[in-house]
């Protein structure tokens, strides 16, 4: 398993991520913490992903309530080709189902217990596309009166050149607990340590990150209440 291989290696303190579907199993989480290795992600969101976690904070946030996500995604590099295994499919499946879980349990107006968007994820292997990914979505929502109200997008993603700043720029957190929680604003399915509460609202992921970057240099977070302002 190539993320066991990294973790363990005797350069494990100059590797600093692993993007592993299955990263978020308690003992590696344990072997990456017992050789000070950096584990942030089960799989990063830069491109559709995170245009989607923004629409539907802001429908969700607006009292616009989605009932149908559809998603999707062809593309031709090696991660096309990988996903185009049905176990593996899955777990990218799950991953970015997770995205809009927390925006919808947070609010009990929009949705009773138990009640949710029909979320649907397609993927296909394409090998003419190569890197860039074509994404097209379709985010219905209910309106007033029983309207619908449908946006559809057209997103060209270029995965490889989205990722890799992220991915040269992770050396910087190694200070940080083992367990990249500060990683959450750029993944679909935040991975933390045992305890710990997911957050998957992109503007709460903001906010954390923001707050931790103020901490870093002694000023107080912000909280955009401004009460002396009220």
């Amino acid at each position: 398993m190539p993320t066991i291989a990294a973790i363990t290696s005797p350069l494990a303190p100059a590797l600093t991520l692993t993007a592993d579907y299955k990263s978020s199993s308690t003992w590696l989480i344990d072997l990456a913490t017992k050789n000070n290795y950096l584990i942030g992600v089960d799989d990063f969101k830069s491109g559709q992903t995170k245009m989607k976690s923004v629409l539907v904070d802001f429908l969700v946030g607006g009292g616009i309530k989605p009932t149908l996500i559809v998603r999707y995604n062809h593309l031709g590099n090696n991660n096309g080709m990988n996903l185009s295994a049905p176990q593996t499919f899955r777990s990218k499946e799950i991953s970015k189902s997770n995205m809009v879980d927390d925006i919808v349990s947070s609010n009990v107006i929009l949705y009773g217990p138990g009640e949710h968007p029909d979320h649907v994820v397609v993927i296909k292997y394409v090998p003419y596309v190569g890197d860039s990914k074509r994404a097209m979505d379709e985010n219905t929502s209910k309106i007033f009166m029983g309207g619908k109200n449908t946006i559809v997008l057209h997103n060209t993603c270029e995965d490889s050149l989205l990722t890799t700043p992220i991915v040269l720029d992770l050396d910087k957190f190694h200070s940080f607990h083992s367990v990249a929680t500060i990683l959450t604003y750029l993944t679909k399915a935040p991975l933390v340590p045992p305890g710990t509460p997911v957050v998957n609202a992109l503007a709460k992921q903001r906010a954390m990150l923001e707050n931790i970057m103020r901490a870093c240099v002694g000023l107080a977070p912000k909280n955009n209440m401004i009460l002396e302002y009220k």
